[in-house]
């Protein structure tokens, strides 16, 4: 019969994982970098495969840690589930939480709340950025959870709700009749701009990007004070925008994916409270909003 894995290695390989460095995963386990070092080594001794390749100060899986990695995620996942289900203790701790901005304004004030009402003694800290610097956050060890919305191109993110990717202007604005089209839209990372841009292109239509910003609060104040069309996911829209599209010209937009992302540790307890808190909230805002009716039409 084999051995069991140990889990405390795992936990420490997915560590290594997710920030690249030995010596930062051993401050996040609470180790010294030679026992997290001597956890590898064992880990693959007993699988007899390397699992991370080592270039100067670069630490990246092979295509053998890669494979573990999810599995090895799994089991921590599993582990924590057991945990939970012999554990009557109440949930209580704290969380560091990351979500767009597109959220921020509209939907987190009720989403928290809410959770805070049903769990008191779990302290949630909010972070507000774009999805990229979510994703630098969590890859340096910023944050427990993020919602972000850039689905499933990156990899490890367990996306929970598809939504419409909408043009948006101001409600009987000028802005959507001025040729070239001027648009709000966010710096050159951001994917929803490269899917608005090649939209465009391949209809012909002119266009000058007018406003950049990576705050959705700023592009949302320059669509509605008709300095520019912009693009926003379903959820997103507020009162005074109008939603555009065929009529006006513009070609329609991929979908927008929202997902959730843990850290390594983020598993069971106050982690899945606030994650199934978050996902349910999220996923069941269709109707709410009379502008999502008229994204519908």
């Amino acid at each position: 019969m084999a051995t069991p894995l140990d889990l405390d290695q795992l936990q420490s390989f997915c560590v290594i994982a997710d920030c690249g460095s030995f010596t930062e995963a051993a401050r996040r386990v609470h180790k010294t970098q030679s026992a997290v070092s001597m956890q590898i080594k064992r880990l693959e001794e007993r699988l007899d495969e390397a699992l991370f390749s080592r270039e100067g100060r670069s630490i990246t899986l092979t295509a053998q840690g890669s494979e573990l990695y999810p599995l090895a995620r799994r089991m921590l996942r599993t582990n924590a589930e057991i945990i939970d289900l012999f554990s009557n203790t109440e949930l209580t701790g704290s969380i560091h939480f990351g979500v767009p901005d597109d959220y921020a304004v509209r939907l987190l004030p009720v989403i928290l709340s809410q959770f805070q009402r049903t769990h008191p003694k779990i302290a949630v800290d909010v972070k507000c950025h774009s999805s990229n610097d979510l994703l630098s956050g969590m890859h340096s060890g910023k944050f427990d959870l993020i919602v972000f919305t850039q689905g499933t191109q990156h990899e490890f993110g367990e996306v929970f709700r598809t939504e419409k990717m909408l043009w948006v202007g101001g409600r009987n604005g000028m802005a959507v009749k001025t040729d070239p089209l001027p648009l709000a839209l966010g710096d050159h990372s951001c994917c929803w701009r490269a899917d608005a841009e090649e939209a465009l292109n391949r209809l012909s239509r002119d266009f000058r990007i007018a406003y950049t910003s990576s705050n959705a609060t700023a592009i949302t104040s320059a669509v509605l004070s008709d300095l520019a069309v912009g693009i926003l996911p379903q959820s997103a829209l507020q009162q005074g925008m109008q939603v555009l599209g065929a009529k006006e010209g513009l070609p329609k937009l991929p979908d927008a994916q929202v997902a959730v992302m843990r850290a390594s540790h983020a598993y069971g307890g106050i982690y899945d409270a606030l994650s199934d808190h978050i996902v349910a909230s999220l996923g069941n805002l269709e109707g709410e909003d009379p502008l999502n009716k008229q994204a519908a039409q």
